[in-house]
């Protein structure tokens, strides 16, 4: 069987070249430059190492169409965007998936902590987190249709990251100890210089309170993120938070913590893995962030573009924007973005 194997050079997808060709597959590898062509070139060495044939494909056009464009445009519209799920979705499991499937590969790889199993008895891919709870990644991969999900395999779901390194540290590989990619890959300094850059407009305006009183003069809506405590440049005469963003007004609305804390919320553009669409009200462990703790919650079907997210206690920040995953134990029951 063929796998191709989408590799950056980096320790997860060299090591999972590695451990697919001492399983018996026909392994490639496949790169995609999305922003930096140097990958490429990191890439091809670590397949030539390996003795595995090796592509690279430009995808720069589809990235700054499904990507950087929907990132701009999300600040633009005073949401925190999630490129990694987008990424995921449209790029990776998306034009990657389907150029491999048109080399007659078999199944595409990746580095990913996270599980894929099949089961029977619902004719349905699970996905599951990977069994290192510091390194799992399902969150970023809720996206991910059935179809994909039959093509895709995640060899390192079951390892932990400090084994994945002491094997390639075994094996000689000089990216044993490489230190872990940054999340977004294509910014590698402020990412409100990176708005600028892409002619994001970052107009000045109001720092207000909950009761309207004017605190101070903000940079520009994308500068902030709900939560944010510094960099407010204000002095309210005690701590004040980032609670709300008012983009009509172009308006930051700061007050007391407390004001961070909510018990329900909305998501939209919902992708159902576990179960084939949400019939009736669930009881679910949801992540409102990738470092988030799961939280008990109930989620219901408000209409066939909308589910109501109830949780159990309150939750801090929650960000319109960022993305709601469901789960129950290690199951991907879907997700959502937040509204």
């Amino acid at each position: 069987m063929k796998v191709a194997v989408l590799m950056s050079g980096g320790v997860d997808s060299t090591m999972a070249c590695l451990l697919l060709k001492g399983q018996g597959y026909e392994v490639e590898g496949l790169t995609m430059i999305n922003w930096d062509p140097a990958v490429g070139e990191k890439a091809a060495r670590a397949a030539e190492g390996m003795g595995i044939i090796h592509t690279v494909v430009d995808l720069r056009k589809e990235f700054k169409h499904q990507i950087i464009d929907y990132f701009c445009s999300s600040y633009q519209s005073a949401c925190t965007p999630n490129p990694c799920v987008e990424c995921n979705r449209w790029i990776k499991f998306g034009a990657l998936l389907e150029i491999a499937r048109k080399r007659g590969c078999d199944l595409v790889a990746t580095g990913h902590y996270a599980r894929i199993q099949y089961h029977s008895a619902s004719g349905r891919y699970h996905l599951l987190k990977g069994t290192d709870p510091a390194r799992d990644q399902s969150y970023f991969l809720y996206q991910l249709t059935q179809d994909q999900l039959a093509h895709i395999i995640f060899p390192l779901g079951e390892m932990t990251k400090k084994q994945v390194r002491q094997l390639a540290a075994q094996r000689g590989l000089m990216v044993a100890q490489e230190p872990d990619s940054q999340e977004i890959c294509f910014i590698t300094g402020d990412y409100r210089e990176f708005l600028t850059e892409q002619g994001v407009n970052l107009q000045p305006g109001e720092i207000v309170n909950l009761q309207g009183e004017v605190l101070g003069r903000h940079r520009g809506l994308s500068h902030y993120t709900i939560g944010q405590r510094k960099g407010l440049g204000i002095s309210a005469g005690k701590p004040v938070f980032v609670i709300g963003i008012d983009q009509a007004a172009n308006r930051l609305i700061v007050d007391d913590e407390c004001h961070l804390f909510r018990k329900e919320l909305i998501s939209m553009d919902n992708n159902w893995i576990a179960i084939e669409d949400l019939e009736h009200p669930l009881m679910v462990e949801a992540k409102i962030r990738s470092a988030a703790r799961p939280a008990q919650a109930v989620i219901e079907k408000i209409d066939n573009n909308q589910i109501r997210v109830s949780f159990q206690e309150p939750q801090r920040a929650i960000t319109p924007g960022q993305s709601v995953v469901f789960y129950q134990g290690d199951l991907v029951i879907g997700g959502g973005r937040i509204i």
